[in-house]
């Protein structure tokens, strides 16, 4: 075992403690999946990520990340969180302002806007409608009707999110799932707010498969959900959203269509800075 340097990052937040913290390992040489997954596990948190050096010179450095159930391809709000630790510890993008990350689903490119970070959304590895059984236990687990869920899509990018559009925010935040017949979907539920609201739409992330029952901010899912309302006119080219609302978190989710790229980012700030002995 060593010390080596550590971040506990808040994300999509720039008050402290309203986001969604990811755990950081800056310098993850030399830790096997094994101790980085038992790490994870030992966090508790939905996710710990481990720093290591890029096999690729496009990229500026690779990221591992895990949840307490097992290790993803990709992830949003500890993208953001990394990326943050690891420009705060003296890390240099080859282009400055754009890092570039390397992962399970490849290049990620990420920019810096002002003291805000965003990603750009990768593709989407499945889209499309689910199929009627799906529907139906998608329907069970969110303990609603069948003419309450307005549209239901799977926008897996890495997670195997499936989208569920509902009539509005209200219906969103008055979702009580029921997790054992959830199984292991992965299901975000997104509905509208009006102009009541400084967001303009609520969020809601569901993973119990993943060790994660409700997420409290989500950035692949907000990806996915963007990649797909978006260009099928539901929402906006920019939009914000709220998430972690029933968990009393207050993120916020900046969502941008730039061409044929969706950014989704957030304000971070760092909670816990030190040394952690792995």
């Amino acid at each position: 075992m060593r010390s080596r340097p550590f971040a506990q990052v808040d994300v999509f937040t720039a008050v402290p403690y309203l986001g969604n913290p990811v755990a950081v390992v800056l310098d993850a040489e030399g830790l096997g999946e094994e101790e980085m997954a038992a790490f994870a596990r030992w966090t508790n948190l939905s996710e710990t990520t481990f720093v290591l050096p890029p096999t690729t010179p496009e990229a500026d450095y690779r990221l591992r990340i895990f949840t307490p159930g097992g290790e993803l391809p990709f992830a949003g709000h500890p993208t953001l969180g990394s990326a943050a630790a690891w420009l705060a510890a003296g890390g240099t993008p080859g282009t400055p302002g754009a890092p570039v990350q390397e992962c399970g689903v490849g290049l990620v490119r990420l920019r810096q806007d002002g003291g805000r970070l965003a990603f750009a959304a990768p593709p989407l590895r499945r889209s499309g409608d689910v199929s009627a059984d799906v529907r139906a236990q998608v329907v069970r687990a969110l303990r609603v009707a069948d003419d309450e869920v307005r549209a239901c899509a799977w926008v897996e990018n890495g997670p195997h999110w499936i989208g569920v559009l509902l009539a509005d925010a209200v219906a969103v935040l008055d979702v009580e799932p029921d997790v054992v017949a959830m199984g292991d979907l992965e299901i975000g539920v997104v509905g509208r707010w009006g102009e009541e609201n400084d967001a303009d739409v609520e969020v809601r992330a569901f993973g119990p498969g993943m060790g994660i029952v409700e997420d409290p901010v989500t950035g692949s899912l907000n990806a996915g959900l963007a990649q797909w309302l978006i260009p099928a006119g539901v929402l906006p080219d920019s939009y914000v959203a709220s998430q972690g609302t029933v968990l009393d978190r207050a993120g916020r989710v900046h969502v941008d269509r730039v061409g044929d790229d969706i950014w989704v980012g957030g304000d971070t700030v760092t909670c816990i800075e030190g040394h952690v002995r792995l």
